[in-house]
């Protein structure tokens, strides 16, 4: 066996949005992040428009964009996707007050840290983690 870290299993996420500018709005004020413009690919199918996540092609972990694309809308219910913080009840605060709402305050979860959950501006349902 190799003594080399093997990457995290997730390596591409997805948020889908009905509203591209209240969701970029909405997750650059909770996580204090800019996204950036992604241009999508020509796969025929319908026009989309990304937003990435603050990201880089040569780290390990998942990076991600909010994706807006015809026949494909957001909701809670599906796979829930947390994001790292430094303090998940800081984050789940400035969720809130970006149009948010706490679904879960910031709870332990023994030995792996604390998590909360908050839904979106778009009614989709995240996860936050931290340690502390």
């Amino acid at each position: 066996m190799s003594d080399a870290v093997a990457p995290n299993p997730v390596g591409w996420f997805e948020i889908y949005v009905d509203d591209l500018d209240r969701a970029v709005a909405f997750y650059e004020t909770t996580f204090g992040v800019t996204l950036e413009s992604l241009d999508a690919p020509d796969t025929g199918g319908p026009p989309l428009a990304m937003k990435t996540f603050p990201m880089s092609m040569k780290g390990r972990g998942a990076a991600g964009a909010l994706v807006k694309m015809e026949g494909v809308g957001p909701g809670p219910g599906g796979t829930l996707i947390y994001f790292s913080c430094e303090d998940c009840a800081v984050e789940a605060a400035r969720a809130a007050d970006a149009g948010g709402a706490i679904q879960q305050e910031k709870m332990a979860i023994g030995p792996y840290g604390h998590i909360a959950v908050v839904k979106d501006t778009e009614g989709n349902l995240i996860g936050l983690h931290s340690q502390q």
